[in-house]
């Protein structure tokens, strides 16, 4: 059945949900199925879902109706977290034939028994509870870095959260087996590797199926420090409360840990701290930023951030915005708070109007690009280093230097996915960076 085949992915949501799609994939590859790109026709289309916000449930029915325009006979595989949440809204969508869970997806060519369209999909999802073993995975992008994940699963109760209930308890992989995946993705000449998961600062709980601690995630970033040919590891997104000043610190003395956070904080205000049921308050976080600066001046800090969550008055906005102003960090993600079922803020009073959100949302986007400029500005002058990455964007290629300052320079295919020492020079129209090369040998 398998004899050339095709079938290509489509994901939504996070890195983590890039790093399974490729395993996914290369499952399918191993059985004798031919991966094509999305935008192709394909006989099989997987489609790797995301439950963060409702955005992700719509655009879910966009790209069915997208892949079956390809091919109307084409099977239609969802997985992921949305698979996992709602698999009979997922199977009810026109077109859809199979909708697998948290623990299925891993296995997906062995729910393939033909490719006949079903008049309604079937599903195959187990209880959460089940979901708990570990499947290492990690994905090779644009051939410059790889997403490798260590952890999945949480043990968090954030109330506005779904992703307990779409991937489980909190679980590790083995030391051992990072490692080797790591070794691997070195071993295909990949410079960069993000560390993923839901919440990877939690690594060690789980490695051997329970609650036992072989290994905490100070020991992993050590370990990994360690493995020949990896030139730039990146720590992805981390909770304030489990990244510790020791972590800090090895970063800051890391000659492949790169000088970049991602921490999220959600909201500036106790009071919707408390009721968002994070671990940590304000000032866990200002504490947080404050070492980083000390140990790492030229650091970047990411943040993460909620609007318009159930009783965020103006005053309460206005103090995350502020605090964020003040704040010595580098750009924001910001997240427009949408109710998801089965949590315990869909069904909290003072529930925020629509256009508020989208308000609020606006004015911390701005404050973004503030930040992020301010950023780039004191970077100027600076001599740091690129990875370059594979894509010509109209005429230019794009690289990312250790602390994430975007940067431009003429195409030239001569410089895909090598690491240069370069000066920055000046911010251009489109907001990211030129620079000189300090020399032009390439560092590798």
């Amino acid at each position: 059945m398998n004899a050339e085949k095709k079938v290509a992915f489509y994901t939504l949501g996070c890195k983590l949900n890039f790093s399974e799609t490729s395993t996914i994939a290369r499952n399918f590859v191993n059985e004798g199925f031919n991966r094509v790109e999305f935008e192709e026709k394909a006989d099989i289309y997987v489609i790797n879902t995301c439950s963060v916000t409702d955005n992700a449930d719509k655009r879910f029915k966009t790209i069915v109706k997208s892949a079956l325009k390809k091919n109307s006979e084409a099977f239609l595989i969802a997985v992921g977290c949305y698979a996992q949440l709602k698999p009979e809204e997922l199977a009810a969508v026109d077109g859809v034939d199979l909708v697998l869970g948290a623990t299925e997806k891993f296995n997906v060519t062995s729910y393939i028994n033909d490719l006949t369209k079903n008049n309604i999909g079937e599903v195959h999802s187990c209880e959460i509870e089940d979901a708990d073993f570990y499947v290492g995975s990690y994905s090779i992008g644009d051939r410059t870095r790889a997403f490798l994940k260590v952890q999945d699963g949480c043990d968090y109760k954030c109330t506005y959260c779904t992703i307990p209930l779409a991937r489980g308890i909190s679980r590790s992989d083995t030391l051992e087996n990072v490692l080797k995946n790591a070794k691997e993705i070195s071993e295909k000449g990949i410079k960069e590797i993000v560390l993923t998961g839901v919440n990877i600062g939690d690594y060690g709980k789980g490695e051997f199926g329970n609650k036992k601690h072989e290994h905490t995630f100070l020991e992993l970033v050590q370990a990994l420090d360690k493995v020949h040919g990896i030139h730039r590891l990146r720590i992805s997104s981390i909770e304030p409360n489990l990244l510790k000043d020791e972590t800090i610190d090895f970063v800051a003395n890391s000659d492949t840990f790169v000088p970049h956070f991602h921490i999220p904080l959600q909201s500036g205000s106790d009071t919707l701290l408390k009721k968002m049921k994070r671990r940590y308050l304000r000032k866990v976080y200002t504490n947080r930023v404050a070492k980083i600066r000390e140990v790492m001046p030229h650091a970047c800090i990411g943040v993460d951030v909620i609007v318009g969550f159930p009783g965020e008055t103006d005053e309460l906005f206005l103090e995350t915005y502020n605090y964020l102003s003040e704040l010595d960090i580098s750009y924001l993600h910001v997240f427009t708070y949408s109710e998801r079922a089965n949590t315990e803020a869909a069904e909290m009073d003072d529930v925020v109007p629509k256009n508020v959100r989208a308000k609020r949302s606006k004015m911390l986007r701005g404050l973004s690009v503030k930040k992020r400029r301010a950023f780039y500005e004191s970077q100027l002058g600076n001599t740091l280093t690129v990875l370059f990455e594979s894509e010509n964007k109209e005429g230019y290629i794009h690289g990312f230097t250790e602390n994430y300052v975007k940067v431009k320079t003429p195409w030239n295919p001569e410089l895909v996915n090598t690491l240069h020492e370069v000066t920055l020079t000046k911010i251009d129209e489109d907001g990211l960076v030129r620079f000189n090369f300090v020399d032009n040998k390439v560092i590798v």
